[in-house]
């Protein structure tokens, strides 16, 4: 019975590291992707991001808009390394969603050290 249970743990055991090997954990951005590569999508929002004064185009409202649905998603895309390396300014960028009137907004939504207007 003693040799049974230690072989039991050790299947167990092993069954645990190959299972550990294989997780794939999913980010703010959900599992396959990450913020830096969300930040790519956002390419029409460019000048936007780095002027206030910008006017946004229809694409980049409609890119922020599919992902202001998952707002932890946005607000690591807006302070993504890719984001900052575009020339984006985390400060204007968080204004967006506002500046294209999305009414879904997460209003008050604590982006870092911004928050969403």
């Amino acid at each position: 019975m003693e040799g049974l249970m230690k072989m039991l743990c050790l299947v167990g055991f092993v069954v645990l590291i190959a299972g550990i090997g294989r997780v794939e954990c999913a980010g703010e951005c959900g599992r396959g992707t990450t913020p830096d590569n969300e930040a790519f999508k956002l390419a029409p929002c460019a000048s936007a991001a780095s002027d206030e004064n910008a006017s946004v185009s229809r694409s980049c409202c409609a890119q922020v808009k599919k992902l202001g649905q998952n707002p932890s998603c946005l607000c690591a895309v807006m302070l993504s390394n890719t984001a900052k390396m575009s020339g984006a300014n985390p400060q204007i960028a968080v204004t967006i969603p506002k500046r294209c009137n999305i009414a879904t907004r997460p209003i008050g939504y604590k982006c870092g050290p911004y928050t969403l207007p």
